[in-house]
């Protein structure tokens, strides 16, 4: 069994453990008030990310909470533009906002190895982190996937239909690809350096992979991927490998075939029927509880959670979320969470 390794270690090695580990997205965040009280104490949300000291204790506090089997980096997925020489900020009500690219030539200003280089107190959080955790803990490194951050450059912003970037997917891909490689290089030393810094799993979040035409999916989402595992693979990285594309949908399989990610995140809409028929029957799954139901709490709550534990129990899965913890959600019902799955 899991007794000496790390439980979710074990499940990314294609182990069926039960009960099965369990951490959420977004778990450091608005919820908690100590983390807000954290949070107070940075000029700016870039500043917090850059802080060793502050992004240390923001990362340790749902750890110290609730006791979760893994340890996500508190950091952001566009700090690596930051690092390539656009300016990103974080407004209040309008979210990330990323000084926009017209073409491949805008993220050349700087090299992708000085960019990770960039990112240094990034990877000194990652290291007082890997000192402060209890030794069960699993500590999970993280970067967006290339479309992702790629859509915020060429979009300048979050909240946008995303038409911009889809339109390059259709009609400049080329230059939608020399973006992407640009930024996957970058991002595979940046993860590099997250290993070396102690980070013991990772984990690519493609956030804006839904609702894409097949043939770009494969384009945009499953070739960039598969790149840059196969990088981080060709620089050494051994680290097991957890994939998020966040509403693939039916192309989930393909993406798990093609990538050589170790192990698929669910979103909120994944079926687990669908996922037990069309996914290998040892590959690691993590996910998929919603978000909002977890605000929501009572019977229901306890009855998705206990359907879900039931769906996976013969597969390596790790308990998550299907997207972020969201800033109204009670204590109160992630604890009730954590206790059915532990003591069922």
């Amino acid at each position: 069994m899991a007794s000496a390794v790390k439980k979710l270690l074990a499940v990314l090695s294609g182990e069926a453990v039960k009960p099965p580990p369990v951490w959420m997205m977004r778990q450091a965040g608005r919820h908690l008030p100590e983390y807000l009280e954290t949070r107070s104490r940075a000029k700016d949300f870039l500043d917090f990310c850059y802080s060793p000291t502050l992004a240390t204790e923001a990362t340790l506090q749902p750890i110290r909470r609730y006791g979760m089997d893994g340890a996500i980096l508190f950091a952001d997925i566009l700090l690596i533009l930051d690092a390539m020489g656009l300016k990103v900020t974080f407004e209040k009500g309008e979210g990330p906002l990323v000084e926009q690219i017209s073409a491949p030539s805008d993220l050349a200003r700087v090299s992708p190895q000085k960019a990770a280089d960039r990112l240094a107190p990034v990877y000194e959080t990652v290291s007082r982190v890997k000192a402060g955790l209890p030794k069960e803990t699993t500590l999970i490194g993280f970067a967006g996937s290339p479309w992702t951050v790629s859509l915020y450059a060429v979009e300048g912003r979050g909240k946008t239909d995303k038409s911009t970037a889809w339109r390059w997917a259709h009609g400049r891909p080329d230059d939608l690809a020399a973006v992407m490689d640009q930024i996957s290089e970058a991002t595979a030393h940046y993860l590099a350096h997250q290993v070396e810094a102690g980070a013991e799993a990772l984990m690519l979040f493609d956030s804006w992979a839904e609702g894409l035409p097949d043939n770009i999916f494969r384009e945009v989402i499953i070739a960039p991927t598969k790149k840059l595992v196969a990088r981080l693979r060709e620089m050494g990285i051994t680290v097991p490998i957890i994939g998020f594309p966040r509403g693939a949908g039916v192309m989930l399989p393909e993406y798990v075939r093609e990538t050589g990610v170790t192990a698929v995140g669910l979103d909120t809409a994944a079926s687990p029927v669908f996922v037990n028929a069309s996914l290998p029957e040892g590959l690691p799954v993590q996910g998929h509880l919603d978000p909002l139901l977890l605000i929501e709490g009572g019977g229901r709550l306890d009855a998705r959670v206990r359907e879900l534990l039931d769906a996976y129990a013969g597969r390596p899965h790790i308990f998550n979320l299907g997207h972020g913890v969201r800033p109204e959600t009670p204590i109160a019902h992630v604890e009730r969470v954590l206790d059915l799955i532990r003591n069922g």
